[in-house]
């Protein structure tokens, strides 16, 4: 017996194992940690900056700087009240800035912006508890939070340079889903809406991110190859969208599918907004029924209501309903269900 507790004592004790407790996204794999993923969206978004600052100069520059600045400071002042670290590493309030402030028209008052990015930040992600606990989509939050309370700031002249400050002519027009809503109330003829070229490479009003189809194709695939973006949301949003312009033109309606697909902020949207993966379902069959739905509410926003575009509320609304989405869509796992015991 003496024996027995000499050769236990000997034994070295087993180390005990660290344990880190933090909020969401837990991820196992480095190199899909939150900052990589957040600087490949950053890099997606380098070919739609290139064009706004292109078509929009020193103003897209400015509004994204000032959104960008507005996020970092109202994250570290929660994270301060909270006590708790403050890190530019994850990169999120900058995504979030930079998506927002692309969201926006050129011309937004500055404290339009400044504000959004406030609300973006403190009620779009930190009142839900910080990076990966936050519902819905911090940008949008904010985009609609200034949409609602300054709606004569971005409504449809805040799109337009009639001032020639950018020295543009093509921007005098409204935006493409604005003329879209004008010809269907026979307000406008045909021939004033955009080509679809330059609704493909950017020669047409809209918001900073928005007006290239080509730019948000570019970085939407770049996305889709480093697998930062789930492939099914924008697959099921574009889908969505085809299919009600077809059963529409099958009641006789001359709706535009690749009107309807290139003009407004839908690629934008597919690609950099709808594929939010905090915000967004897990499951592959939960991400397809997402997309769906993002593009017939879209769709049915264009179509229905007074609001030329649909893209930020079609997004909110289903990330209200994405608990349910991932509760209704849990696979199966490997050898059936698990019965339960009797």
């Amino acid at each position: 017996m003496t024996e027995e507790k000499q050769v236990q004592a000997d034994v070295p004790e087993a180390p005990t194992p660290t344990l880190h407790v933090a909020s969401s996204p837990h991820v196992a794999n480095h190199a899909r940690s939150t900052h990589r993923m957040m600087t490949d969206v950053l890099i997606g978004l380098i070919p739609v900056m290139i064009v706004a600052v292109v078509v929009f100069r020193q103003f897209a520059i400015f509004q994204t700087l000032l959104a960008v600045t507005g996020c970092l400071l109202t994250e570290f002042v929660f994270a301060a009240a909270r006590k708790k670290a403050f890190s530019l590493k994850d990169c999120s309030a900058v995504v979030t800035g930079v998506i927002l402030a692309l969201s926006l028209p050129w011309s937004t008052p500055w404290y339009v912006t400044l504000i959004a990015a406030v609300m973006a930040i403190a009620l779009g992600k930190m009142i839900f508890g910080g990076l990966g606990q936050n519902l819905f989509n911090p940008a949008m939050v904010g985009r609609a939070f200034v949409m609602i309370c300054f709606a004569s700031a971005l409504g449809a002249s805040a799109y337009q340079d009639v001032d020639q400050k950018l020295g543009e002519g093509f921007l005098t027009r409204a935006t493409p889903m604005t003329l879209q809503k004008q010809l269907t109330k026979g307000e406008i003829d045909a021939s004033e809406l955009p080509s679809m070229f330059d609704l493909f490479i950017g020669r047409c009003g809209g918001s900073m991110g928005e007006i290239s189809a080509l730019a948000c194709l570019v970085g939407g695939l770049y996305l889709l190859v480093r697998r930062t973006a789930a492939w099914e949301i924008p697959a099921g949003v574009f889908a969505a969208v085809i299919a009600i312009c077809l059963l529409m033109k099958l009641c006789g309606s001359d709706i535009s599918v690749m009107y309807q697909l290139l003009g407004g902020a839908l690629v934008f949207g597919a690609f950099f907004i709808a594929t939010d993966p905090v915000s967004s379902p897990l499951t592959p069959k939960g991400r397809w029924v997402f997309g769906i739905g993002v593009g017939a509410m879209v769709m049915m926003i264009r179509l229905l209501s007074n609001y030329p575009e649909g893209v930020m509320f079609a997004v909110l609304l289903m990330n209200a309903i994405v608990p349910l989405i991932n509760r209704a869509t849990v696979p199966t796992p490997v050898g059936g269900v698990v019965p339960e015991k009797t």
